[in-house]
């Protein structure tokens, strides 16, 4: 191992092992990150450098010092060692929310292993690397097949820097290397087979601009697709995809998992029943970690331009280490796939009840609390005096109000006020009238009888809050769901459930079925989105499965 020498703004290497992308803190900002990989050979791999590209070299050469050849060493044997010292520092440069906005989610070695080997058993002439980051998918291809054509496309000009810089290690000269958009890049012709490959940016709809949107609606009405607009840049890739692709050529993204379920969704599984030809669906628990500081369900999608299979291999791992190979799974008809409008429950082999079990929805129906419209308006504090106390009611309005509460809402004292008003204020007294048309003259000067969902009330000013639930339940979070009794008698808005019993139960069988739903429901059981967070619809929540307390409603 050559010592690593130091310099001003680079700290010595840290040992790696070499299986695993490990820190390397070299460099202290950009700059220094950017002259690292051109002093590595970036500039003469990959082909051309962009305009974009060419303006940042010159300013890193301009404003650092040569990187020392011992750290370059270092780097180097690392690299060919199957790390990436280069995409760890910039990680670590470049802050997480920055990163997660723009989608740059590096993929951890345990799953770029099993995809480059599930898509070079496919035997491709050149493999497009799709979002190449810092280009981890393409050394992985380079160093197990060291004569592919390699055209790496990622829209950050630092990013393509980073992966001409291991490309330059490899010695990979069969690549090209590309500053651009994804969704409008020009590849060469090529008469063999085309395999994408890689990580598609998670970029929510909120952060894409009208250009790029306006991009997916055209290609989507080209394609026959349905296309929402809140779908998000991963959604984008596919249809990219579908419209580059040749029959015959094939394809491997792992992306966060939310597609198979959600409605801004509908054109992924429709692209893999259609014209991209799905052929399996191998998905990531939560709970094993995928990416670092993300806890998200992660999907790895293999597919054939063209083809038509009779069913789709749908596949469920518990941990990481148990995703390679890329085969098994479940065999799923594309009809049953093309009628459901959720793939996440073909994942889960359907569970026999137990004896003395039954689905929860058989006790009680599960209702989402209500929505105001706008909340700084119609939820007062717990202190406030301007209105009568009579339209005043108590209520969860914070899913951490039923985490903190742990069992049981014994209390309301504390709790935020609903403004809660009939839909006839003649019902009111004189007093209670007179204070509430001075509260609806302040509300509508707000715009509370302007949004849409006051504008579908029968009277804007009724909310229409539910009765008191006796059992409350969170419904989205990072954590399995709270399921709290309701002794206080709280109403709910809409960041968390209401189960409503179907018959009588008795106190002791309300306690005995929160407990046990306490005790018995995880984060698997719901649907994870990007970020970690775990929701449970109405739907889903009816269909857990809990003790059959009926035989304790007389006690």
């Amino acid at each position: 191992m050559v010592k690593a020498a130091t310099r001003k703004g680079v700290q010595p290497a840290l040992p790696m092992t070499n299986d695993t992308f490990s820190p390397f803190p070299l460099a202290s900002n950009e700059a220094d990150l950017t002259r690292f990989a051109l002093d590595l050979g970036a500039a003469r791999f990959g082909g051309p450098l962009s305009v974009a590209e060419e303006r940042l070299s010159k300013s890193a050469m301009a404003t650092t010092a040569r990187t020392e050849p011992e750290l370059l060493e270092v780097a180097a044997r690392s690299m060919l060692a199957g790390q990436d010292p280069l995409g760890a520092m910039f990680c670590e440069l470049r802050p997480a929310a920055t990163r997660r906005k723009s989608g740059a989610i590096y993929t951890p070695p345990e799953i770029v292993r099993p995809m480059v080997d599930w898509t070079l058993a496919m035997d491709p002439s050149r493999v497009v690397d799709a979002g190449a980051g810092s280009g981890r998918f393409s050394l992985a291809v380079s160093h197990k097949s060291p004569s592919m054509q390699l055209i790496a496309v990622d829209a950050d000009p630092l990013a393509t820097i980073l992966t001409r810089a291991a490309l330059a290690v490899a010695g990979h000269k069969n690549s090209l290397v590309l500053n651009s958009d994804y969704t409008t890049v020009r590849l060469p012709v090529s008469t063999g087979r085309t395999a994408f490959l890689g990580n598609p940016p998670y970029v929510r709809h909120h952060d894409l601009t009208s250009r790029t949107k306006d991009w997916a609606q055209a290609a989507a009405r080209q394609l026959n697709q349905p296309m929402s607009g809140l779908a998000g840049l991963h959604a984008y890739f596919f249809l990219s995809t579908a419209m580059m692709g040749a029959r015959g050529d094939v394809g491997c993204f792992v992306t966060s998992s939310e597609w198979l379920d959600v409605n801004y969704g509908a054109v992924i599984r429709e692209l893999l029943l259609g014209p991209l030809g799905g052929s399996a669906i191998h998905v990531l628990e939560p709970t094993a970690a995928a990416f670092q500081q993300t806890a998200t369900t992660a999907a790895i999608t293999c597919f054939t331009v063209g083809d038509r299979p009779k069913s789709m291999r749908l596949r469920r791992v518990k941990a990481v280490s148990e995703i390679d190979p890329l085969t098994g799974g479940r065999q799923v008809s594309r009809e049953r796939l093309a009628e459901a409008r959720r793939w996440t429950p073909f994942l889960r082999a359907k569970v026999k009840a137990p004896e003395g079990y039954i689905e929860l929805g058989e006790l009680c129906s599960v209702h989402r609390g209500t929505v105001t419209g706008s909340n700084s308006v119609w939820i007062r504090e717990a202190y406030d005096d301007s209105l009568p106390s009579t339209v005043l009611l108590p209520s969860v309005t914070r899913a951490l109000e039923l985490f903190a509460a742990g069992d049981v809402l014994a209390d309301s004292a504390e709790l935020r006020r609903v403004v809660a008003l009939p839909e006839d204020l003649d019902m009111l007294d004189r007093p209670e009238r007179e204070a509430v048309t001075r509260f609806l003259e302040t509300a509508k000067r707000a715009g509370a009888a302007d949004g849409y969902v006051a504008r579908n009330r029968k009277a804007w000013w009724s909310v229409g809050l539910r009765e008191p639930a006796p059992i409350l339940a969170t419904y989205m979070a990072r954590r399995a769901p709270a399921f709290v009794r309701n002794l206080a008698e709280a109403r709910h808005v809409n960041i968390a459930h209401g189960l409503y019993p179907r018959g009588p139960l008795s106190k002791t069988a309300l306690d005995r079925l929160a407990a046990a739903l306490r005790s018995s429901v995880t984060v698997a059981q719901g649907r994870t989105y990007a970020g970690g967070l775990t929701k449970f619809e109405p739907k889903e929540m009816e269909r857990l499965l809990v003790p059959d307390v009926r035989d304790l409603a007389a006690l």
